[in-house]
């Protein structure tokens, strides 16, 4: 397996040579080594991972494969093994298998959970072989600083121990080790971890080039976090930016958890609520961080409450969520508006004017405003430029007096809507709208025309307002989700937490009172996303 592993590994180099930075090349039919790598990480049956064993993929589980991994991975989902997709699989990424125990339940939670826990919160460890090529005390210091980024936002404490009986054993190792899933030489896979329910060890491939601190090589502290989250019980996130997603992002410098992956944690072993400093190793001196408690409406939101049609909502790149309306902005909490607001548009992003018709935050993290004609652009708070320009001029293809716009997360694209129509624009294209658009809105099956605002969030849905109702949207099916309560709710109610409002809208659009014990709390597990993983700037925006 492991001459396999290598030998397809190396045919995918090969293969990408020929492919432009842009254009994705032809369909590949199915090959020995792509069957190897699907079914290695859960997306066809094990019998498929000995290639000489004799087992056909037929056409339509050999599509429904391709396409199952391209939507876990956030490429176009296509059921085709075109360039794109075999550059991602040829990058290297953690051991565990991609599809494995439960990443949703019926509020749709965007992270994995494995489906077993420690049933304690002080556990112990042991680095039990050390890597041959790094100083063992440096070493001990990752290992511990690892342990600490889960440390930081749940009560769990780790101890390091040097004899007798631990929870988690740390073992750097090569080739075949005895766990029956042999390491594969550098790049391919870097490592992989035990869940709780099967002993939680975490095996490093002792045959990387494992560094500490440096930009070449592979990051010991960064690998360790994300296989100690399986050791914890995390299965991997379909987030790109989530630490627990499979693909190894490279060293970064300024290491920061995602909120996907904190939502994740905590789930398993709830906030934090005791003092860190009486913890052992990952303890020390990091704060707590706990959930926002939800809160009850205050008279400053007594204004969108009684009028909750809104002229945008958008997340910024520090993972907080805004919806605009007039001259006036409200911060949005899981399942409430935060404390304080509303606060004047002028006061929050200097220079930017009332009543925007849209916005999104890009990949780059910077924030785009639309109103009218004119655009501006953001990096966090601070106008990014010379603002503001005419749409025209940033985003060719684009129409003025748009009704709404977002990142949407099938493919990474800009969308924009106005009317009965919707726009998709992509910057590294030329031209960056097709001539096939504008298309009409109703391909978004159950969206209505003209609406207000769009929201994509990186719990597997995207959100569209419409007046006072809003539509949850399954990326996945391309429809409006099925639920209960259903579709279209009253935003009111769902997003802001107002009081006396209804919960629920009656088959002909009206309202319909339900006790407040009896609805399923929609908005507590939505996860913000900043979208930062990858860093693609503008080619033309903004020039």
């Amino acid at each position: 397996m492991v001459q396999n592993r290598t030998d397809w590994m190396f045919a995918i180099g090969v293969a990408l040579v020929a492919i432009s930075a842009y254009v994705i090349a032809s369909p590949v039919s199915p090959t020995p080594q792509a069957e190897l790598y699907l079914s290695q990480f859960g997306y066809l049956s094990p019998k498929y991972r000995n290639p000489t064993s004799g087992n056909l993929v037929d056409q339509d589980t050999w599509e429904k494969a391709i396409m199952e991994f391209q939507s876990f991975a956030g490429l176009n989902v296509t059921g085709e093994l075109d360039g794109e997709t075999l550059e991602l699989m040829s990058l290297p990424r953690c051991g565990v298998k991609d599809k494995v125990g439960f990443g949703s339940d019926t509020r749709s939670k965007r992270y994995a959970l494995q489906g077993s826990r420690w049933k304690v919160k002080d556990l112990t460890y042991r680095i039990s072989k050390y890597p041959r090529r790094l100083d063992r005390l440096a070493v001990d210091k990752e290992i511990a600083k690892a342990f600490g980024v889960w440390s930081e936002y749940t009560d769990l404490r780790f101890t390091p121990k040097k004899t007798g009986a631990v929870h988690i054993d740390i073992r750097f190792e090569e080739n075949e080790h005895g766990d029956g899933d042999p390491f594969d030489g550098p790049g391919g896979t870097l490592a992989h971890a035990y869940f709780p329910v099967y002993g939680g060890d975490a095996h490093f491939d002792d045959a990387e080039q494992w560094t500490i601190d440096k930009p070449r090589g592979t990051n010991l502290f960064q690998v360790a976090a994300h296989e100690f989250g399986h050791s914890l019980g995390l299965s991997h996130s379909d987030v790109r930016s989530a630490l627990m997603a499979p693909f190894y992002r490279g060293y970064d410098p300024v290491f920061r958890l995602d909120s996907d992956d904190v939502q994740g944690i905590q789930a398993l072993y709830g906030p934090k609520t005791r003092n860190a400093a009486g913890g052992g190793a990952g303890g020390g001196s990091l704060p707590p961080t706990r959930s926002p408690k939800p809160k009850a409406p205050t008279e400053l939101d007594s204004e969108l409450c009684a009028s909750p049609k809104i002229d945008a909502v958008f997340n910024t790149a520090d993972g907080s969520t805004y919806a605009f309306k007039g001259d006036k902005y409200y911060k949005l909490t899981e399942n409430a508006i935060a404390e304080g607001y509303p606060k004047k548009i002028s006061d929050g992003w200097p220079g930017l004017p009332g009543n925007i018709d849209a916005a999104f935050t890009y990949k780059n993290g910077k924030t785009y405003f639309f109103q009218g004609t004119k655009y501006w652009r953001y990096q966090g708070r601070q106008v990014d430029g010379e603002y503001p320009k005419e749409i025209s001029e940033g985003f060719t293809g684009v129409p003025d007096h748009l009704d709404a716009a977002m990142v949407w997360g099938g493919n990474g694209k800009i969308y924009f809507y106005k009317g009965s129509k919707f726009w998709r624009f992509d910057p590294l294209k030329r031209p960056p709208v097709k001539s096939t658009y504008p298309k009409p809105i109703s391909n978004w099956e159950g969206v209505p025309n003209n609406i207000d605002a769009a929201l994509q969030y990186t719990n597997g849905y995207t959100y569209f307002f419409k007046d006072d109702k809003y539509y949850r949207f399954n990326d996945r099916t391309f429809t409006v989700d099925q639920s209960d309560p259903s579709f279209p709710r009253p935003t009111a109610h769902w997003w802001y937490g107002c009081k006396n409002t209804p919960s629920t809208f009656n088959t002909l659009g009206n309202v319909r009172l339900q006790k407040s014990d009896e609805h399923p709390d929609d908005i507590t597990n939505l996860i913000l996303d900043a979208a930062t993983d990858v860093y693609h700037p503008f080619s033309r925006i903004g020039v």
